[in-house]
C-alpha cells in the first residue's frame, strides 16, 4: 500500500466566514470546477452537496461541518466546508484545530462581519494560516477597498491584494491578475468552466500599476534577497514573487486576498490555485507536540508548595508515513448503517484497516474496522490513512471528540479541543413512558456529536435539562430527535444557564469526625475562597505542609473541591471565577482516610462560599443587527428597553449604479442579557418589516441586579 498522492501535494483547509458569505456555494464551484461533481447545487433550492442534512436544505444554512476530498493541479485537497452561525461555532473550532490552512471568506458589501471575527481569531489560536476570498463582488453595494480596510481595523491583518476586480455590484465584470498583468473574464455559457486572458482595460492601467507597486513594496520588505533586487530596480521573476508570496502567508505576515462572486462563477479557478500556490502541505507546518503520560499526573490548576518533576514529557511527531501513529479524533457522527463514523485527522505515521488502536484517554484498545474517505454524507473505502490526511474511521465505539488516537506502542496525549460551555437550556421529557430509553439513547449520541450540548438532572423536578450555544442550536437538535431517531418528547421553553459566584473573601472550617466501636473517621479542613477575574473558573492553591494535611490527601481534596463547584449557593446553579486556598486542617494517624478529607472539604467549601456573598451570574451576548436606516430609532429604543448597550451604530450606502432605493442600510453593534433575546427574531421583523437580521454570540457573565434575579427555581425560566 502507498499514498495516493506525495505529502507535499496534499492540503488540509477548510472555508470559514460569516453567515450568508458564500461559503457552501464557493464550496459547490470547487467541487464542480475540481471534477467532483457534474452539475452545480444551489443553497436556495436545497441541492447544495455539502449541506446533505434535511434541516441544513430546509433552512439554507450549514449546521455540519462537511469534508471532502478533491483534486486540482495533481494536488489532493481535503476541504470542509464549515457553518457560519455563531450557534454552530464547534463546527468551526473543531475543524480549524485539524486544519493547516483556510480560506476566510467576507462578502464584498459587508465586509469583515461579526462572525468573520470570530473565526478569524479562531484561526489566529491554531497558527492556521489564511488566503482571503471577497465575495459577492456581484452585489449592490460591493466595495473591495472597504473590505480591506476593514480587514486592517477589525483584524489587524495586513492584506495582500493579488488582484483587483473588472467593476463592482452591477458592473463587475472579472478580475484582474496583478501578478501575470492580464484580465481574466468568464464564460457564462458553461459556468464559468472557461475563462480567457485579456491585456488589462486601459481605464484600469493606473490603478493596476500602483497596486502592484505595492505589492513589491510589501514583499520585499519581508524578503532581503527581494529587497535588493527591487531597490536595484531588477526584475522579480512570477516564481520569485509565489514563493515570497507563499513564505509570507506560512508565517503570518501577510495575508493573500482575491475576489470574485461564486454564485455568478466567476473567480474560483485563481482561488483554487492560491490554495495550491500559498497554503501548507502538512510538512509545511510545525510538527505535532504532544506529550508522554506517566503514572502520576500533576494537576494543571494546582500550585502547591512542594511540586515533584514533572510527569510530563514533551514530544512531537513529524508528518511522515513511517513515524508512530498519532490522530486526533476531531468529530463524532450518527450513521444509519454502522454505530457512528469518528473523524480524524492523521499528523503522523500509517493507519491500516483492520489494525488496532490505543485511545490515551480512555486507555483502551479499538480496532479500524473500515477507514472512509469523506464526500458529505457519501463515502469510499480505503486500505490505508496516511500522515496528513482526514478519514473518517468505523468500530471506535468509545472514542470521542478530542480524543487522541494512537499506535499500541509509542503513544502520546495531543492538546485537546476545547469548546465553549452552553449558555441555554431546555426542559425534554419522553411523551410516553415507552419513549424514555429511546430519549436516554438519542440524547447519548447527541452529546457524543457535539460537545457544546450538554444534558443534565434538575434535582427538584427530576426533569432532563439540555443546553446548547443558542435558540437554534436547541430547535435543530431537537428537531433531529423526532426526524433522525423516532424519539416523540415534549419541551419547555427556553432557559438562561446562569452561574454563580462570590463577592469577597471568607473563610471556613469544615470537620468529618465520628468514633464508633469499630473504626474512627477524621478529616479536618480549613481553607478560604475568594473571587477571581471573570472567565478564569477555578484555581486551588495548597499553603499547608505535611503537619497539617498528609499529601496524599491533598489531590483528592482537590478534586472534590472542583466538584463542589457544580452547584452554587444561592439557587444551585454551577459557581465559577473562584479561588480557594487551604490554609490548614489536622488529621489522625490511624482514622484520616480520603473520604473524610473529601467530606470535610465539602462542607468547609459550602460553608465558606455562603458568607463570601455569592452572586448570580448571566450570559451577555454580543449583538450584531443590519437594519434599513429609516428603522435605526425604533431598534435602538427597543435595544434600550432589553439592558443593552449600544457600542457602536454606523450607517452604509450600499447603492450603485442599479441600487434603487432604500439601500442605506445601518448596522448596530451592542452587547445585550440572553434572557432579553428569546423570540427576537420575529420582534425585529416586525419592527423592520421583515428586512432587520441580526447574529448573536456569547461575550461574557455578568452580575444579575438583584431586582431581576430569579427566584429559588435550580433552572429560571425566561
Amino acid at each position: 500500500m502507498a499514498r495516493e498522492y506525495p505529502i507535499e501535494n496534499v492540503r488540509n483547509i477548510g472555508i470559514a466566514a460569516h453567515i450568508d458569505a458564500g461559503k457552501t456555494t464557493t464550496t459547490e464551484r470547487i467541487l464542480f470546477y475540481t471534477g467532483k461533481k457534474h452539475k452545480i447545487g444551489a443553497v436556495d433550492d436545497g441541492t447544495a452537496e455539502m449541506d446533505w442534512m434535511v434541516q441544513e436544505r430546509e433552512r439554507g444554512v450549514t449546521i455540519t461541518a462537511a469534508a471532502t476530498t478533491c483534486f486540482w493541479r495533481d494536488h489532493a485537497i481535503h476541504l470542509i466546508d464549515t457553518p457560519g452561525h455563531v450557534d454552530f461555532t464547534v463546527e468551526v473550532e473543531r475543524s480549524l484545530r485539524v486544519l493547516d490552512g483556510a480560506i476566510a471568506l467576507f462578502c464584498a458589501v459587508g465586509g469583515v462581519e461579526p462572525q468573520s471575527e470570530t473565526v478569524w481569531h479562531q484561526a489566529e489560536r491554531y497558527n492556521v494560516p489564511r488566503i482571503v476570498f471577497v465575495n459577492k463582488m456581484d452585489r449592490v453595494g460591493a466595495n473591495y477597498d472597504r473590505a480591506l480596510e476593514m480587514m486592517k481595523e477589525r483584524l489587524g491583518a495586513n492584506p495582500l491584494p493579488l488582484q483587483l476586480p473588472i467593476g463592482e455590484g452591477s458592473d463587475f465584470a472579472g478580475v484582474i491578475d496583478l501578478i501575470t498583468e492580464k484580465a481574466i473574464r468568464w464564460e457564462e455559457a458553461d459556468q464559468g468552466q472557461t475563462f480567457v486572458e485579456t491585456q488589462i482595460p486601459p481605464e484600469f492601467q493606473e490603478a493596476v500599476e500602483q497596486a502592484r507597486e505595492t505589492l513589491f513594496e510589501s514583499i520585499a520588505v519581508e524578503d532581503e534577497a527581494l529587497l535588493e533586487k527591487y531597490l536595484g530596480g531588477e526584475e522579480i521573476t512570477r516564481d520569485e514573487l509565489l514563493q515570497a508570496i507563499r513564505v509570507t502567508t506560512l508565517n503570518g505576515t501577510l495575508v493573500p486576498v482575491l475576489c470574485g462572486s461564486s454564485l455568478k462563477n466567476q473567480g474560483v479557478q485563481p482561488l483554487l490555485d492560491a490554495v495550491i500556490d500559498f497554503l501548507p502541505s502538512p510538512i509545511d507546518v510545525p510538527p505535532i507536540e504532544g506529550t508522554v503520560q506517566h503514572p502520576v499526573a500533576k494537576s494543571g490548576r494546582s500550585k502547591r508548595k512542594a511540586d515533584a518533576a514533572d510527569p510530563e514529557d514533551k514530544v512531537t511527531r513529524p508528518a511522515d508515513d513511517t513515524a508512530p501513529l498519532a490522530a486526533l479524533a476531531f468529530k463524532v457522527a450518527s450513521h444509519p448503517t454502522v454505530d457512528k463514523l469518528v473523524y480524524c485527522r492523521v499528523y503522523s505515521g500509517t493507519l491500516k484497516r483492520g489494525e488496532a488502536i490505543y485511545n490515551v484517554r480512555s486507555e483502551k484498545r479499538e480496532r479500524v474496522n473500515r477507514i472512509l474517505q469523506m464526500h458529505a454524507n457519501k463515502e469510499a473505502v480505503s486500505d490505508a490513512a496516511y500522515a496528513g490526511d482526514i478519514v473518517a474511521l468505523v468500530g471506535l465505539k468509545d472514542t470521542k471528540t478530542g480524543d487522541t488516537v494512537t499506535g499500541t506502542k509509542e503513544p502520546i496525549l495531543l492538546e485537546p479541543i476545547t469548546f465553549p460551555e452552553p449558555v441555554i437550556s431546555i426542559a425534554i421529557e419522553p411523551e410516553r413512558a415507552s419513549d424514555a430509553d429511546a430519549l436516554e439513547e438519542t440524547l447519548e449520541k447527541l452529546m457524543d456529536e457535539d460537545p457544546t450540548f450538554t444534558v443534565g438532572i434538575d434535582k427538584e423536578s427530576g426533569q432532563r435539562i439540555i443546553s446548547g450555544m443558542g435558540e437554534l442550536h436547541l430547535e435543530i437538535l431537537t428537531d433531529r430527535m423526532v426526524r433522525e431517531f423516532g424519539v416523540n418528547a415534549r419541551v419547555s421553553k427556553l432557559q438562561v444557564a446562569y452561574r454563580e459566584t462570590i463577592s469577597t473573601l471568607a473563610e471556613a472550617r469544615g470537620t468529618h469526625i465520628h468514633k464508633t466501636d469499630e473504626e474512627g473517621i477524621y478529616g479536618d479542613v480549613l481553607l478560604t475562597v475568594e473571587p477571581l477575574e471573570r472567565g478564569e473558573g477555578f484555581l486551588f492553591e495548597d499553603n499547608t505542609d505535611e503537619t497539617q494535611i498528609p499529601r496524599q490527601y491533598i489531590p483528592a481534596i482537590e478534586k472534590t473541591l472542583e466538584g463542589a463547584m457544580g452547584t452554587g449557593p444561592r439557587i444551585g446553579y454551577p459557581m465559577q471565577d473562584v479561588k480557594v486556598t487551604l490554609t490548614g486542617g489536622s488529621y489522625h494517624p490511624t482514622d484520616s482516610s480520603e473520604v473524610a478529607f473529601e467530606a470535610a472539604a465539602t462542607l468547609a467549601f459550602e460553608n465558606a462560599v455562603r458568607k463570601a456573598n455569592p452572586l448570580l451570574l448571566e450570559p451577555i451576548m454580543q449583538i450584531h443587527i443590519t437594519v434599513p436606516d429609516e428603522h435605526v430609532g425604533k431598534v435602538i429604543g427597543d435595544l434600550n428597553s432589553r439592558r443593552a448597550q449600544i457600542n457602536e451604530s454606523t450607517t452604509q450606502d450600499t447603492s450603485n449604479a442599479g441600487g434603487g432605493p432604500q439601500s442605506v442600510r445601518s448596522t448596530i453593534n451592542a452587547v445585550i442579557p440572553l434572557s432579553e433575546t428569546f423570540q427576537y427574531t420575529t420582534q425585529l421583523r416586525s419592527m423592520t418589516q421583515g428586512r432587520g437580521t441580526f447574529t448573536l454570540e456569547f461575550s461574557h457573565y455578568e452580575v444579575v441586579p438583584e431586582s431581576l434575579a430569579p427566584g429559588a427555581n435550580p433552572i429560571a425560566s425566561v
